[in-house]
């Protein structure tokens, strides 16, 4: 009986842990305008929204060797920025695909004490092509791993390498019902 005492607690630690990270992730993202569907499932490809160049974006590294070396290490760097809480909001959104329109709910995000210590480490880099690629990665606060062995989508805009905005809506959406993620989610890849 100690072992199912044992399983609950954990069991009530894990819920916990999820909606601190969901809390964090999503705070104030609710006072955004609401999408009317949740993340696409279809493939992530670059849209045509206006993307900032690697020049304004400082800090941000793009690729232009084309090498997969050079790109798996753009891409673990810029994701790591853009989940690093404490970056500024104009970096992150620059390492956002269509981060423009995600730029309340991140500023919303930032406002929650929740957030503060959230940060991403990248896994791993595979399935690189020339515009996009498959990101596994832990979602953490502070140290501690809250959602393990996340898989998301590098998007390459404009030569440099960002966060696909469905793999930030994904996130969302584990903590917000449909009808309260950013409108930005409704059209996310």
């Amino acid at each position: 009986m100690a072992d199912s005492g044992l399983e609950n607690s954990c069991m009530k630690t894990h819920r916990q842990t999820l909606k601190i990270v969901g809390a964090g992730l999503v705070a104030a993202a609710a006072t955004a305008a609401c999408g009317s569907s949740g993340p696409s499932s279809s493939s992530n490809s670059p849209t045509s929204a206006p993307a900032v160049t690697p020049s304004a974006t400082p800090g941000a590294s793009s690729t232009t060797s084309g090498s997969a070396s050079g790109d798996t290490a753009a891409i673990k760097a810029n994701w790591t920025t853009f989940f690093n809480f404490k970056s500024p909001t104009s970096k992150q959104v620059a390492l956002l695909q269509n981060g423009s329109q995600f730029t309340s709910a991140i500023n919303n995000m930032k406002s929650n004490p929740l957030a503060a210590g959230a940060n991403a480490k990248v896994l791993s880099v595979s399935n690189v092509t020339a515009t996009q690629a498959t990101v596994k990665y832990d979602v953490l606060l502070g140290t501690t791993v809250a959602l393990p062995n996340q898989t998301g989508t590098a998007v390459l805009q404009n030569g440099t390498w960002k966060v696909g905005d469905g793999s930030l809506c994904g996130l969302l959406s584990l903590e917000l019902k449909k009808s309260q993620l950013p409108a930005a989610c409704s059209s996310a890849s």
